[in-house]
């Protein structure tokens, strides 16, 4: 089996499907595999066509299953040093080296490999494969797949989605929102700053703003001992502005975001900035310049994810997994939330470390994918018990 799913991780590797392109040419390519199984499948496009989730059953669809879910989409390699092509597998010392073979598309490689011996088990209960784009840009386009699975009258008893987590089960991540500041002054000549309104000093003011709340949030709370950090987060991580040293800037724009424990609701911390910027500082700006503005736009959000430690489908991991280690919490997000959020009952588990997505050299160990082909096996063995969490 681990043949099978080195050469299905190969060409999976093999398309570049960094956020901004398309991933319809990879999705063919499991169109084809599951074709030649006569497994069915539904595709649900983004707006203009250009890329897809897709969506498998292997089973009884009359019946709640099991989904096992993946993205397709990967970051960026420009501006990393590669020692190889990075759309090129490579292995080498027990590891196999690309873009995705971590983050995420081992998992997905894991899943395509088990296709035919998921079939041949006539399951009682069914098992889906929901595969994803968009992802690491916020988790965009998994959302009208789960907007149609909400709507069917039988959702899916459980999901794990497959991120890289060293095959240990997560039950809990962090939320995230993303937000763009457009800061609008009044242009004039440096020489009389007086006569204008400089944006990026308005923009300066609401950035210690942001970091004053991190700041506080940090010492004060609330507090989650499960995350590293235990608390939730600010960062400001893009700005622009101005156009030249002479010009007062009339515009400057920024991006932040806030990462939260999923007790902490992100837009009440988001509240306090804008809040700030109302209330402090754009009546000044007005007072010189009726024009100015502080606009807000939401990139990207998606929920926390808080499995309670004792849900049904903790303990079936567990058992599934042998393993009754203490259930872990991560810092970064995944969609799992927002299976969770419709409902299903949501872990995160899947082969390689996070430490190596991103990364140049990304890799994952063969013995990952070892480790979690037996998983798919001990699944399949109590799913054919008709063993499956009802909550």
């Amino acid at each position: 089996m681990i043949q099978r799913t080195t050469k299905i991780l190969r060409d999976l590797i093999g398309f570049d499907t960094t956020s901004h392109l398309s991933n319809l040419a990879l999705l063919e390519s499991i169109q084809l595999l599951l074709d030649a199984l006569d497994i069915p499948y539904e595709l649900t496009f983004n707006a203009d066509k250009s890329k897809a989730n897709l969506f498998a059953t292997i089973g009884d669809d009359s019946v709640p299953g099991l989904v096992l879910s993946g993205h397709t989409d990967v970051v960026p390699v420009a501006g990393q040093n590669w020692s190889s092509d990075p759309f090129a597998l490579r292995e080498a010392s027990g590891k196999l080296y690309g873009r995705g073979t971590s983050d995420m598309k081992g998992f997905v490689a894991v899943c395509l490999a088990m296709a035919d011996t998921f079939k041949q088990a006539a399951l009682p209960i069914p098992i889906h494969f929901a595969f994803s784009y968009d992802e690491e840009i916020g988790c965009l386009g998994v959302r009208d797949l789960i907007a149609e699975l909400n709507d069917r009258k039988i959702k899916p008893l459980a999901c794990i989605v497959g991120e890289p987590t060293s095959m240990q089960i997560v039950s809990a991540h962090k939320g995230m929102l993303d937000t763009l500041c457009s800061v609008k002054g009044c242009a004039g000549h440096s020489s009389r700053p007086d006569m204008g309104v400089n944006a990026i000093v308005a923009a300066s003011g609401l950035i210690d703003k942001i970091q004053s709340l991190a700041d506080d949030i940090k010492t004060n709370g609330p507090f989650d001992a499960r995350f590293t950090p235990p608390h939730s987060t600010l960062h400001v991580g893009k700005i622009n502005g101005g156009t030249a040293v002479n010009i007062i800037p009339q515009l400057c724009e920024f991006e932040y975001e806030i990462r939260n424990i999923p007790s902490q609701d992100p837009r009440e911390i988001a509240h306090k900035v804008e809040q700030y910027a109302q209330q402090r500082l754009l009546p000044a700006m007005k007072a010189v310049a009726s024009q100015s503005d502080i606009t807000w736009q939401t990139l990207a959000q998606f929920p926390g994810l808080d499995t309670p430690e004792a849900a049904p489908l903790n303990t079936w991991m567990q058992a599934v997994l042998k393993d009754q280690s203490e259930l872990g919490a991560v810092s970064y997000g995944t969609e799992a939330g927002l299976f969770s959020d419709i409902g299903i009952p949501t872990i995160v588990c899947g082969p390689g470390s996070i430490d190596q997505a991103h990364r140049p050299d990304e890799f994952v160990e063969i013995s990952q994918l070892e480790g979690c082909i037996q998983f798919m096996f001990s699944v399949l063995e109590h799913l054919q018990g008709g063993e499956l969490p009802l909550s």
